[in-house]
């Protein structure tokens, strides 16, 4: 737990688990490392927290009332914490009692393509795009990219990927766009990519950086292979 912690300059934790090891290092694996270090979609979050409290209150509501919505917020706080087939259920769950909504559909797609089923996934990341190009942000665009990639479309990805830089500064983004580019040989426009992802890194916030470390982690070791 305290390698995690200075892997990902959780500075304070990191003093804390040096402190007081026992109790330290148990603590924050519940608190820190099986909620976001631990999980396969990290650097794919969905809005939502995932917290127990939350959970439950859903599981009440859903007994009760049966509501689509509450299945679909049930499936992101699982997709939140990488408990894919779980999310699954839920999200198919919601969509068994209401087959329109964007954000459970845009959610179901980026849960089959963090379990492999890409194919899957693309029809409703596309449908979700064909209704609202924005929607989420831009993230159910960067999942279609991501999507498109996993299936060996890398030309029509990368064109995503541009449309998303256009808009955002995502470094999940840039980094990927940045890789594509390496596999044209555009290596020059890879590294501008690459650099604006470590540069902004420098400057952003506390919460943005430990949301976007992977992908800055990742930029550096791209950078430093080029």
């Amino acid at each position: 737990m305290l390698i995690h912690a200075i892997r990902n300059q959780e500075w304070g934790w990191a003093l804390f688990i040096f402190a007081f090891p026992g109790i330290g290092a148990f603590w924050y694996f519940f608190s820190v490392y099986r909620g976001s270090g631990g999980s396969v979609t990290r650097g794919f979050e969905l809005p939502g927290a995932n917290r127990r409290k939350r959970i439950k209150e859903l599981q009440a509501q859903i007994y009760h009332l049966d509501k689509p919505h509450h299945h679909s917020q049930l499936g992101d706080i699982f997709f939140q914490q990488g408990k894919l087939a779980q999310a699954e259920t839920c999200y198919r769950a919601a969509l068994e009692r209401d087959g329109q909504d964007l954000d459970t559909r845009a959610h179901y797609g980026q849960c089959l393509l963090r379990l492999k089923r890409p194919a899957e996934a693309r029809p409703l990341l596309e449908g979700v795009i064909a209704e609202n190009p924005k929607h989420d942000y831009g993230h159910t665009l960067m999942a279609l990219a991501e999507t498109l990639t996993a299936l060996g479309e890398s030309d029509n990805a990368l064109k995503i990927w541009q449309r998303v830089t256009e808009n955002h500064s995502y470094p999940r983004a840039k980094v990927q766009l940045a890789e594509l580019y390496i596999a044209r040989n555009q290596l020059d426009l890879a590294r501008a990519e690459l650099k604006e992802v470590v540069a902004d890194d420098a400057h952003a916030p506390a919460f943005q950086r430990r949301r976007d470390r992977v992908w800055v982690r990742r930029a550096r070791g791209v950078m430093r292979k080029l």
